[in-house]
């Protein structure tokens, strides 16, 4: 493994430990300023709809954990392609009222010697019997 494969390593690391610990500024310091993210269902949205969401008071009862499991990386110069697997699950009150997994594709870019999402496109869907599957 390479120094740059284990700097985004590394991110992604920080990335899951700050969400499970609510911490938006963290997660916030990862993304490029004009980092865009796609999911199902919604138009692309950029860093500030992400931080509006992080930051909503009525979001500060819910916990969220996850899972990230690296399939590939590939580094070209000062781009990095990442393909993996990501499981997340939402709590309000001690119980589980989202578990959502799926592929995701991430756009990395090395800004001023690190490196930052750049974009996120994830096919994350209800996981069959949790409470917000169809």
């Amino acid at each position: 493994m390479n120094a740059d494969e284990k700097e985004i390593r590394e991110l992604v690391s920080t990335w899951m430990k700050a969400t499970r610990e609510g911490d938006a500024n963290t997660v916030l310091g990862l993304m490029a300023d004009d980092a865009k993210f796609v999911v199902p269902g919604q138009p692309p949205f950029g860093k500030e709809v992400f931080a509006q969401a992080a930051n909503d008071p009525s979001s500060s009862s819910m916990e969220i954990d996850g899972d990230s499991e690296i399939l590939e990386i590939t580094v070209t110069g000062e781009w990095a392609f990442m393909l993996s697997h990501l499981t997340v699950t939402v709590k309000s009150g001690g119980s589980v009222q989202m578990i959502r997994a799926g592929n995701t594709l991430t756009v990395l870019k090395k800004i001023s010697g690190r490196w930052q999402l750049f974009r996120d496109a994830n096919l994350l869907v209800p996981v069959q019997g949790s409470s917000n599957a169809t």
